[in-house]
């Protein structure tokens, strides 16, 4: 039999084996713990308290960045997500790290998540330490660390402005109505200053 033929059929199957038995373990420690009312801080999960990590296996190759974030948002905000490509294909390697703004979301993601199937796979889902920060082409650490994912943030001025203008930020419409509102109070501004002006003018003839 040819070498490269079997580790081509092999090995996909003992890393397949080896995830599901990760995640069965990771099933049977959380059972337990259930079944004797473990406290929060006698947990498994404790020892990862400092760490808004998590790390996703088995994922399905035509996920997206963007699926991964919508799948594990719905227990909590996420901030920034490694997924790893394919240098010369582009494609997915079938895994992630992902950070959460808030560490308790790494619990619900892994007591909810770990084991569920998606696209036909079953996932691994385990806490993680915060990854070590990539260098850049130059090899330089980055000055921030990454938080591709974060939603962005309002400034102080744009964060008045919806206040002030009585419009609800959840109307899918806020934006449109906002510039709308802007471009009316620049018309009355030009229509004031011109006013001004011709009065000015008026009192400088007479």
């Amino acid at each position: 039999m040819n070498y490269f033929y079997w580790a081509r059929q092999t090995v996909p199957s003992i890393h397949c084996w080896i995830r599901m038995n990760v995640v069965k373990e990771i099933q049977r420690i959380n059972e337990r713990e259930a079944d004797r009312g473990y406290s929060e801080s006698s947990s498994w999960h404790a020892q990862y308290k400092d760490s808004a990590y998590v790390f996703v296996g088995g994922l399905a190759y035509d996920l997206t960045e963007g699926d991964v974030i919508c799948i594990f948002s719905q227990f909590g905000e996420v901030m920034n997500l490694d997924m790893p490509r394919d240098k010369q294909t582009g494609k997915t390697r079938g895994f992630a790290f992902l950070q959460y703004e808030d560490q308790r979301s790494t619990v619900l993601a892994v007591d909810n998540l770990n084991g569920s199937k998606v696209l036909g796979r079953v996932l691994r889902v385990d806490h993680a330490q915060k990854p070590k920060p990539k260098k850049d082409e130059e090899g330089n650490l980055p000055d921030e660390p990454s938080l591709n994912a974060a939603p962005p943030l309002l400034d102080a001025s744009s964060s008045d402005e919806s206040e002030d203008d009585g419009i609800d930020e959840e109307d899918p419409m806020a934006a449109y109505l906002r510039k709308k509102e802007k471009k009316r109070k620049k018309k009355e501004q030009e229509k004031r200053s011109t006013s001004s002006q011709r009065r000015s003018n008026g009192r400088h003839t007479a």
